[in-house]
């Protein structure tokens, strides 16, 4: 049966159900490749790049910088993770729902809140592969996004739904992006076989 608690500190009003599936999955991770040294301090790399969506922005920086007749794509990978960030952070605020805190559960790194549903990370990341990989034409959403959405749970800090949920959200974001860039492309709203006239 699941049991109600509150890790205190997260104004949740103590009024939530611990899933017990969900820490039971939490266990099984972090008793096996959670075990792993490597993979903790892999995991513990991936939140600090994408924490607030700042690697990703880092990264579209750099493109908009090298690749001029992109420029515009580049801007909107940025846009993306940073809009699919946001868009959590909102969420979070709304659902409430507090990090894993059963005894059983190993925090492996800090967390600039106590929130938890839907995951940021997994948000900005699935926002940020599926944008790049649309603009490289590499299928970086299958090769980026589990790892990420893996290592939350690796580090203790977000239920499986929370991730989950994360990227489905981010897929969202950039869908949103993506059908807003074919709006504004030039040419995008002239009829076929239009004109200008003088």
């Amino acid at each position: 049966m699941a049991e109600e608690g509150c890790c205190g500190g997260c104004d949740c009003g103590g009024d939530y159900v611990e899933v017990p599936v969900e820490v039971a999955i939490l266990n099984a991770v972090q008793g096996t490749i959670g075990n792993n040294p490597a993979v903790v301090s892999a995991a513990r790399g991936m939140s600090h790049f994408g924490e607030h969506a700042l690697g990703w922005v880092g990264i579209a920086a750099a493109g908009w910088l090298v690749d001029k007749p992109r420029r515009r794509q580049w801007a909107g990978v940025a846009v993306g993770a940073v809009g699919a960030h946001a868009a959590s952070i909102v969420i979070k605020r709304i659902v409430r729902r507090p990090r894993p805190n059963d005894p059983s559960v190993q925090v492996n790194v800090s967390t600039p809140s106590k929130l938890s549903f839907p995951s940021s990370h997994a948000t900005s990341t699935t926002a940020a592969a599926v944008l790049l990989g649309r603009l490289t034409g590499l299928p970086l959403p299958a090769v980026i996004v589990p790892p990420m959405l893996l290592s939350r749970v690796v580090l203790g800090v977000h239920y499986p739904s929370d991730v989950i949920a994360g990227s489905a959200l981010g897929a969202a974001s950039a869908a949103a992006v993506l059908a807003a860039e074919k709006r504004l492309r030039p040419g995008a709203s002239a009829k076929p076989g239009g004109g200008s006239r003088a």
